[in-house]
């Protein structure tokens, strides 16, 4: 079993640009609060991703290689409704990689900063760039976004 122990922050300032970025799109197959089945291209890789209900920053998470050719079938005739595209770059940072993603599309105006963690008491220092931390606030769900998309939240 593999899992995912994640921290998730709004992003202020762009420093992180200094970095490669890789365009990302996304949809999902299933998209309830106790299972994700996400379709993902992320450059020249594709892979099929589920991942169970979160607990505190954990969750389960098994992802596998698929053919791109498939994935963009699947994004293109399989999946829900709101396909996410996004802009990912790494940041090295104190000994992690942030991974820090720019929304497009209906969630442009959105930059999230993600760290996963070896345990949920992990220490780890934030670049200057990190805001407000949402971990835990279903809003900021990629499965969530898909469905309310941050251009039509109301309070930002």
């Amino acid at each position: 079993m593999s899992l995912e122990i994640e921290r998730k922050y709004r992003v202020n300032g762009c420093s992180y640009r200094q970095y490669e970025c890789i365009y990302y799109k996304q949809g999902y197959l299933s998209a309830d609060k106790q299972r994700t089945i996400r379709i993902r291209i992320a450059g020249d890789n594709a892979c099929i991703t589920i991942k169970g209900a979160t607990e505190g920053f954990t969750r389960k998470e098994f992802e596998y290689p698929i053919p791109v050719a498939d994935a963009a079938e699947m994004l293109d005739s399989l999946c829900l409704p709101g396909i996410i595209e996004k802009k990912r770059y790494r940041y090295p940072y104190d000994g992690h990689v942030w991974e820090i993603d720019e929304f497009l599309g209906e969630n442009e105006g959105l930059v999230v900063a993600e760290i996963e963690l070896e345990s949920e008491s992990e220490s780890f220092q934030l670049p200057s760039f990190i805001g407000a931390e949402v971990t835990g606030d279903p809003r900021y769900y990629n499965s969530s976004l898909a469905v309310k998309p941050y251009k039509t939240w109301e309070e930002k």
